[in-house]
């Protein structure tokens, strides 16, 4: 197989690091020369990085349950004598409560398992011309495309050799998710932690709040503490409101957040009640994404008010 391009990040490291654990002094070969482990290199930028570099799993799971998959039934381990394509392939149902089981794994919906992930897969790598998992949409089975899996590389001996990359997959992905949830529960811990100091040391509440607002701060944090700063700042103020001046009334301003945090809302995070404004939180210097945001918003609104 071919070499491709690798863009490194922090995360890389601990890429090559599990890598070298399999495989030893071929790790970097092996990494070189497979399209899977650019593509899930480009999908962990977010372990180390900005607000917005969000830390979705949606296709990390997808891929990571059928490759399990593949590794329970002895396929990468050659326990079993039937070719893998022979296999009758995972069913949907397993796949799907399987990923639901796995950690930020309880909301994710089918979108990954049955388009997103190849989608985006063909995307950074259009000329592969393979996608990573199969499908057979009337049996609702499932299988891992082995082809991927199996990296050839020139060892120095001068042998060409095959190495399977299930294990090390695993490995990448379970890793990945231990620093965000290492990452997620720092950040809860602080917050019950400031819950106290509060209200003794006003200025150390004051910085902390400041740090989740930097831009190496997971995105779910940033949007979950600018929640808090814009509800604490207006649940402050009222205004006077009503459709004549008799049935005038002083009304609180309240602050409420649309969904989920980083759900697919087209923009829109926080909705202001009486006056029904919008907001949308970005930390970003590039003003593309601001004019996205109100696109997104004004398509949103128009849906939600249509007749």
């Amino acid at each position: 197989m071919s070499k491709f391009e690798i863009a490194q990040h922090a995360f890389t490291s601990t890429i090559i690091e599990v890598l070298r654990r399999h495989f030893g002094e071929y790790a970097e070969d092996i990494f070189q020369a497979s399209p899977i482990l650019g593509y899930l290199n480009n999908k962990t930028k977010a372990a180390n990085r900005g607000s917005k570099a969000r830390g979705a799993f949606a296709n990390h799971y997808a891929l990571y349950v059928v490759v399990e998959n593949y590794i329970e039934n002895g396929f990468a381990d050659g326990k079993t004598a039937m070719p893998y394509s022979k296999y009758q392939g995972a069913r949907f149902s397993d796949l799907f409560k399987r990923q639901r089981e796995l950690p930020f794994g309880a909301k994710l919906q089918n979108h990954a398992l049955n388009s997103r992930l190849n989608d985006e897969f063909k995307k950074f790598y259009p000329t592969v011309g393979k996608s990573p998992i199969v499908r057979d949409v009337e049996s609702q089975r499932y299988w891992i495309q082995e082809d991927l899996l199996q990296v050839a590389i020139r060892r120095k001996d001068g042998v060409d050799y095959t190495y399977n990359i299930a294990h090390a997959i695993i490995d990448i992905i379970d890793a990945y998710v231990a620093i965000k949830k290492a990452a997620f529960e720092g950040f809860l811990e602080s917050c019950r932690q400031i819950s106290e100091l509060g209200k003794s040391d006003f200025k150390k509440a004051v910085d902390f709040v400041v740090q989740q607002l930097k831009q190496n701060v997971d995105a779910r944090v940033f949007e979950i503490v600018s929640y808090a700063v814009l509800k604490a700042k207006y649940r402050q103020e009222t205004v006077w409101i009503g459709e004549t001046k008799d049935t005038i009334s002083e009304e609180f301003l309240i602050l409420y957040k649309t969904g989920r945090t980083n759900a697919n809302d087209g923009g829109i995070d926080f909705v202001m009640k009486p006056l029904g404004r919008f907001f949308q939180v970005t930390e970003t210097i590039d003003v593309n994404k601001y004019f996205l945001d109100i696109v997104g918003v004004t398509q949103l609104t128009k849906n939600s008010f249509r007749i």
